[in-house]
């Protein structure tokens, strides 16, 4: 190999250790425990069966109120948790640590009081729920209750991997950016955007899956309530009361989706690590 092409050529990535078959033998039950509710669920699911599930109202209106709400929580994470992350990415400033802990506080939040915490803040007798109401306009028990739900316990997952990203991006480029001219609107849009595109890409998939699946904060906060406030995880409760194998068709379809959400994060974080 020539010394051009040595420069040119990526580093190779470090050997791997070898593991030793004690370490995989150990391993080997919490393994087995992960996959068997998961095996279970779909061998106890015909394809014939969650082809006729899939054709009941009922869960074609959860299935579609889940996309969609998920979709505009997704959308109104990126454009708010966006600023937020480059400010704590980039600005050390003198609440940054009680700011960090609060974004990440809903991550350890039981959902119940996720829940109840929303309904004091937006509820009819919560804190802006009142002032609101006296205006006409009711949050709790409607589908944006659910939005603002999937909104307050996803969030998190987009900021810090975003907050990661920027980070990850020297500050010298953005500084020679300035230097040569760019405002700050430019150098965000043309150079921080696409070194970080990935961190973010990755962020808003963990988001919207984990607001897929959300259930706790939002039948405290919108209700259960078919056609309007039910989405999936709220059928798969109902249905496990009424209609076991609806339940389960709505859970395999759940899980599908988040192994889709989990895999296009992972292929995304590879490529980037790769090409770094």
């Amino acid at each position: 190999m020539t010394d051009q092409q040595a420069r040119i050529s990526p580093p190779a990535p470090p050997p791997k250790a070898k593991l030793s078959g004690v370490w995989r033998a150990l391993s080997l039950p919490m393994l087995v425990f992960l996959s068997l509710p998961i095996i279970a669920l779909f061998l106890r699911t015909s394809p014939a069966s969650l082809i006729d599930n899939l054709r009941e109202p009922d869960v074609l209106l959860a299935i579609g109120i889940s996309l969609v709400t998920t979709l505009i929580s997704t959308l109104i994470i990126i454009l708010g948790g966006t600023p937020l992350a480059y400010s704590q990415a980039r600005g050390q400033f003198r609440f940054s640590r009680a700011v960090d802990t609060l974004v990440d506080l809903p991550l350890v939040l039981p959902p119940a009081v996720a829940g109840v915490a929303l309904l004091m803040a937006f509820g009819r007798r919560g804190i802006l729920g009142g002032l609101l109401s006296d205006l006409g306009i009711h949050i709790a028990f409607t589908p944006l209750a659910v939005i603002l739900a999937q909104v307050f316990v996803a969030a998190p997952f987009y900021i810090k991997s975003a907050t990661v990203g920027f980070k990850n991006i020297d500050q010298e480029l953005e500084q020679s950016a300035a230097l040569d001219g760019a405002s700050s609107p430019q150098i965000f849009r043309f150079l921080t955007l696409p070194l970080s595109w990935s961190a973010l890409l990755g962020g808003s998939v963990m988001s919207w899956a984990r607001a897929l699946g959300e259930f706790g904060a939002t039948i405290i906060f919108a209700g259960n309530f078919p056609g309007r406030t039910q989405t999936m995880p709220l059928a798969i409760y109902i249905g496990f009361e009424l209609d076991l194998n609806i339940a389960l068709t709505l859970s395999v379809i759940l899980i599908l989706f988040s192994f889709l959400a989990l895999i296009v994060s992972k292929r995304i974080l590879d490529r980037d690590w790769m090409s770094g």
